[in-house]
């Protein structure tokens, strides 16, 4: 089926970051990081083609100097999915893929995986993925979200805080949602449509807005070891990574 769609995969890429100013464009053993997301994305088969989205001429010119596909967006867009909707408003496809641009590590299984999720169904308008959590740190962390999914596959909430509470019992396992996000060109009309809920204002998740709204998000486990770049110090253990091959 997804041979018979046109599927574009979505590099979101700001400039401006208030821990690493310029991220898109820090290099990483000679590229920039914006290069390495690319390269991977390129990998996917199911991709019809990928374009870079930003919002700064510095980053659209190195872009044009490497040969990648870019598209200027507004500095007014709030997330990342905001930014996406803008280029479907520009750019006709059948499904959008957001793939991060802080994520050069990220294994292109992971976004064919997200990809024959949203193809297996064409009543699925969004879908994501998620990742198990091992750490036990990272289930306590108000900095890392936590998402819970009912039984038919379908999220019920993101949440900083670690969801659900085990008082029942400790055999659980905690999950933590992917940045790869699968949209329909509708859903993606909805959401800039719509207002931000008071659980996406106080969370600062953005999908939350869909489920506030009660749009269905489909999620599916994935495994995956790909490091976000947040911190000087999370490019540093990237550049570590990659310069040793792995």
């Amino acid at each position: 089926m997804e041979n018979e769609l046109k599927i574009l995969g979505v590099i979101p890429s700001r400039f401006e970051s208030s821990r690493l100013p310029g991220k898109p464009l820090k290099d990483i053993c000679g590229k920039p990081m914006v290069w390495w997301v690319y390269q991977l994305a390129q990998k996917v088969k199911g991709l019809s083609d990928v374009v870079v989205a930003t919002d700064d001429t510095r980053i659209i010119d190195k872009c044009d100097e490497l040969g990648i596909p870019s598209i200027m967006t507004s500095k007014d867009c709030p997330t990342g999915t905001d930014r996406v909707a803008e280029v479907a408003s520009k750019i006709p496809a059948d499904v959008y893929i957001t793939i991060q641009g802080d994520e050069p590590l990220l294994e292109p299984h992971v976004i064919q995986t997200l990809i024959d999720l949203i193809t297996s169904d064409e009543n699925i308008v969004c879908a994501t993925l998620k990742t198990e959590y091992h750490n036990p740190v990272d289930v306590v962390n108000q900095t890392t979200p936590k998402v819970v999914e009912d039984t038919k596959g379908n999220i019920m909430l993101f949440s900083r805080a670690p969801i659900p509470y085990p008082k029942a019992s400790l055999n659980y396992k905690y999950y933590k949602p992917m940045g790869v996000y699968a949209f329909r060109p509708e859903t993606l009309k909805k959401y800039v449509s719509l207002d931000r809920g008071p659980i996406e204002k106080i969370e600062d998740i953005e999908l939350l807005r869909l489920i506030e709204n009660g749009v269905k998000i489909r999620i599916a486990e994935v495994f995956s070891n790909t490091v976000a770049v947040d911190t000087e110090k999370d490019l540093n253990r990237v550049r570590d990574i990659i310069s040793r091959g792995g």
